[in-house]
């Protein structure tokens, strides 16, 4: 969101409280509000944080315009005195937290805001629809690049979803595994690498198939993909062959029963001499797709709208609680919806193999001695309104590698289960 103000991604309600708690003398009290989730989605056994960088450049540019100012007023959202409160608006507060592409589980502490209370609550909804979206997609990306093992995979969502989320989408995608995507402004503003040859459309412009092939060849050489089921299959490899020849680079499939398919085209580009020829497969794919893929001869995976939708679970359903006023542990008790109160610090537990047994989320305050086998999760990601947080993409993206390496084999799996981990709370 840069050279831009954040502050109106919000929901009317933050104003409103604001506005009471201003007039009433209960602004300025110390707060601390908790991001987690009660429960995993669909039986799954993991989550993924994502979008963290993306929340602290939200933080930054959470700053009141004069013309948003001026509409609020006029709007009669807020009052006066609420106002001028926030035209001087700055985050002066602390954050800590999960880093980015590290798994989670049920009541995992994945970011704690500690300010006053109006400079916190403030950020409750452009904080929660951040991490939302992106940790969703980055969930769903997990388990993806988890079922295709070393093959790898293209994020190609982009004509499936809003164009910011379009962009929000590719980066959680590539945070978890996957290799590239094919949305140009991810790769401008992310450094994401880019990919893409052509559509249907670019065949069915051209006369015949082969003139369509022959324009692609001579614009971009022997190695590019050629989409070859725009007619028929069979019939399309073997022009594609006969056009760029045996060194093709590869081929992609589109449609069709794809391991039937993928099966019968291996078999014939090696019959044409082109054994070096890749397989590329795409058309509605997600993690249950791909893992039934395992046996047939693909070489990688094209994937779109089951990633920028979260495979089916477009959020990750976190929530943002108030958990200790001035030092004082509060709690919600409201039935299936509750919270445990005070600011916690979060350890991941591991056997002497380095295997993850479980997480610990202990009381900031309860001066919790970890043992040689525990990580600390909750990092301090900004002090009194600084950004400490400054892990590139890649960076991250190792980062969730070694993290996903260390989890039970149990918490890997598709099917539906229980939490891969149990996270103690006290």
């Amino acid at each position: 969101m840069a050279d831009e103000s954040s502050a109106l991604f919000t929901d009317q309600y933050e104003l409103t409280m604001l506005t009471a708690a201003l007039a009433d003398g209960t602004a300025g009290r110390r707060c601390s509000f908790e991001v987690f989730g009660r429960r995993l989605p669909n039986g799954r056994r993991y989550g993924v944080v994502a979008g963290v960088a993306r929340v602290l450049d939200a933080v930054a540019d959470f700053r009141f315009t004069g013309t948003q100012l001026d509409g609020l007023l006029a709007a009669d959202i807020i009052n006066a005195p609420t106002a001028e409160f926030l035209a001087d608006y700055r985050f002066t507060g602390d954050i800590i937290g999960y880093v980015e592409g590290e798994p989670y589980f049920p009541y995992s502490p994945l970011l704690t805001v500690t300010g006053t209370f109006a400079e916190a609550v403030l950020l409750e909804t452009v904080v929660l629809s951040i991490l939302n979206h992106d940790s969703a997609v980055a969930a769903a990306a997990a388990r993806m690049v988890s079922a295709a093992g070393d093959r790898p995979i293209i994020e190609m969502g982009s004509r499936r979803t809003h164009e910011e989320a379009a962009v929000a989408s590719a980066r959680a995608a590539y945070l978890t595994g996957f290799t590239a995507t094919s949305n140009l402004e991810a790769g401008m503003r992310w450094g994401i690498p880019t990919t893409g040859t052509s559509a249907h459309a670019f065949t069915l412009l051209h006369d015949t198939e082969q003139a369509a092939f022959e324009s692609q060849v001579a614009a971009m050489g022997v190695g590019t993909t050629l989409l070859i089921d725009t007619y028929d299959i069979g019939q399309g490899i073997e022009t594609a062959v006969r056009v760029a020849g045996p060194k093709l680079g590869a081929i992609r499939i589109d449609s069709g029963d794809l391991a039937a398919v993928a099966h019968q085209s291996r078999a014939q580009l090696d019959a044409l001499g082109a054994i070096g020829t890749k397989i590329v497969v795409s058309g509605d794919l997600d993690e249950f797709a791909i893992a039934a893929l395992a046996a047939a001869p693909v070489d990688s995976y094209g994937a779109g709208t089951a990633v920028v939708v979260g495979s089916g679970v477009p959020t990750a359903g976190l929530v943002y609680k108030l958990v200790e006023v001035d030092g004082r542990p509060v709690t919600k008790r409201s039935e299936n919806k509750g919270s445990v109160g005070g600011r916690k610090l979060a350890y991941r537990t591991h056997r002497a193999s380095g295997t993850a047994t479980g997480e610990l989320a202990v009381q900031a305050s309860a001066g919790h001695q970890p043992s040689d086998s525990d990580r600390l999760l909750s990092v301090d990601l900004m002090r009194e309104g600084q950004r400490l947080f400054d892990a590139s993409l890649e960076e991250s993206r190792a980062h969730h590698q070694a993290a996903m390496a260390v989890l039970p084999w149990e918490a890997l799996k598709l099917s539906k289960g229980d939490p891969g981990l149990d996270v103690s709370v006290s």
